[in-house]
């Protein structure tokens, strides 16, 4: 039996629970982030979730202002890398910058910056951090290129439906082809997932929407029934 195939479980009775994302995810090549190779990535701020799911890094990105409380508190639950949202759309240039600073003196391993973002805010955040530059892309109307030169390292792709013809459209790029990492959201189903790999994302970011309501739930039943 060649064991190196075979990945064995071992777990505890009150760690049995942990969120697993899709295994189609460990099809994806990966992107290699100080010395750590990333392929599923949880996007979430629910920090029970963050702590017990068992995704290669957490995507901390929500719609409000950044505030660096609730960066802390993700950092402390996370045992995984933490790529942080420090804004660009209504919040940019310097308060984006700071916010970048605390990531980084927080622990974050990356930084993740919203599709409207500014060159301008592209370079004073690449001016004040040593850690990568994440641009989140949703169309195909963005010179790409010139965010790559203000200092971006990895592109997050957030298309929605499009999401798979979006990471396409980015690897036929001439001047990018396979020159930058892509994260790339995969969708729910194992086929929407392979189609975005295929595509070219070299990482996937899984929504964790409703999944700690739905395992509570799960286990309320189990006790009903049991008691």
């Amino acid at each position: 039996m060649n064991l190196k195939k075979k990945i064995l479980n071992v777990t505890t009775d009150l760690r049995s629970d942990i969120i697993e994302l899709p295994d189609v995810i460990q099809n994806a090549s990966g992107i290699r982030i100080f010395g750590k190779v990333i392929r599923s990535i949880v996007y979430s701020m629910d920090v029970a979730v963050i702590a017990n799911c068992d995704a290669d890094a957490v995507l901390a990105v929500y719609p409000w202002t950044p505030n660096t409380k609730i960066l802390q508190a993700v950092s402390t639950a996370a045992n995984i890398p933490v790529f942080a949202g420090i804004g660009g759309g209504l919040t940019r240039g310097l308060r984006s910058a700071t916010v970048g600073f605390f990531a980084e003196e927080a622990g974050a391993a990356a930084v993740v910056l919203n599709g409207p973002t500014s060159i301008d805010t592209i370079k004073e955040v690449r001016r004040v951090v040593d850690i990568p530059i994440i641009y989140t892309v949703t169309n195909k109307q963005e010179d790409l290129v010139e965010r790559i030169d203000a200092g971006v390292k990895v592109f997050n792709v957030a298309g929605g439906k499009d999401t798979a013809k979006l990471v396409s459209w980015i690897r036929e790029l001439p001047e990018i082809g396979n020159k930058i990492p892509i994260i790339a959201s995969g969708g729910k189903t194992k086929e929407q997932i392979s189609e975005t790999i295929k595509n070219g994302a070299n990482a996937i970011s899984y929504t964790a929407y409703g999944l700690t309501e739905q395992l509570f739930q799960e286990k309320m039943a189990k006790y009903r029934k049991d008691n």
